[in-house]
């Protein structure tokens, strides 16, 4: 009898409808993919955000030196901005006076 042992293609002429359909399934494919690379990029970032949040409350000063650095940052921009860093525990009393007042 007689063996196949190997068929190959050399020319295949798909229809325009039909390149358009798998260059859509393919783009879709890329977008999905770079939607998971930047989710998990997010998600990564959460995590180093949660681990710094938890090493600055864990050390007494760390926050205002935090704080000092920002506010170095933003005083070399070159804008009209203007930020006043009010410390967190001046928020929370006029918190507590308003909440007094309210009563």
């Amino acid at each position: 009898g007689i063996e196949v042992q190997n068929v190959a293609l050399k020319d295949i002429t798909l229809p325009e409808e039909m390149k358009r359909v798998i260059a859509k399934q393919a783009e879709a494919e890329r977008e999905r993919r770079a939607v998971i690379t930047v989710s998990e990029g997010e998600v990564q970032a959460a995590g180093n955000l949660a681990k710094a949040a938890q090493i600055i409350s864990a050390a007494p000063g760390a926050l205002h030196l935090r704080t000092l650095n920002s506010i170095n940052d933003i005083s070399s921009d070159k804008s009209n901005t203007i930020v006043f860093a009010v410390p967190l525990e001046v928020l929370r009393a006029f918190e507590r006076i308003k909440d007094k007042a309210s009563q």
